[in-house]
């Protein structure tokens, strides 16, 4: 089960990229944009993580798209 991690790109807009890799998967101009744009592609992948940094680099929020397993589910009231 893949995640993917929505942070900011270093020539700006914010970037969602694939756990583990290199480049970026897309670059969009919100970090809404790239929220979507990843859960979009783990909705068609079987599900999986999309951590959202913060403009410090820390994840600041974390959100399971199904089928994949919520590693909290009772406390994950946000999503």
């Amino acid at each position: 089960m893949p995640n993917y991690h929505i942070s900011k790109h270093p020539s700006g807009g914010f970037q969602y990229k694939k756990e583990g890799a290199r480049k970026a998967a897309g670059i969009t101009r919100t970090q809404k944009e790239s929220e979507h744009e990843a859960k979009k592609i783990l909705a068609h992948s079987g599900g999986g993580e999309v951590r959202i940094h913060g403009l410090d680099g820390k994840i600041r929020d974390s959100d399971t798209v199904k089928p994949g397993n919520d590693p909290n589910p009772p406390k994950d009231t946000v999503h």
